[in-house]
């Protein structure tokens, strides 16, 4: 989801969007698959502030992350313009 490159299945892991300890739940809406040294790098953050330094991870996920809540594809694209 967040750098782009195509893994198998079996090397994915599921990332909250939201993190739980932020608030995020486990709806559809807050997960996607991402790589390890993705949701490594990414740890506990929130997505948008984890792509508000990163350019072209925040265009993977704004690419392909079709299924995530309209409010948190916002704040990604909110937190690019401060």
């Amino acid at each position: 989801m967040y750098c782009g490159v195509v893994y198998p299945v079996t090397e994915l892991t599921v990332d909250h969007v939201q993190p739980r300890v932020r608030g995020g739940d486990h709806s559809d809406g807050n997960l996607v698959t991402c790589c390890r040294a993705c949701n490594a790098a990414k740890g506990g953050e929130a997505a948008w502030s984890f792509l508000s330094r990163n350019p072209q991870m925040r265009a993977n996920f704004l690419k392909y992350a079709t299924g995530v809540w309209p409010r948190l594809r916002r704040a990604v694209i909110e937190a690019a313009q401060d």
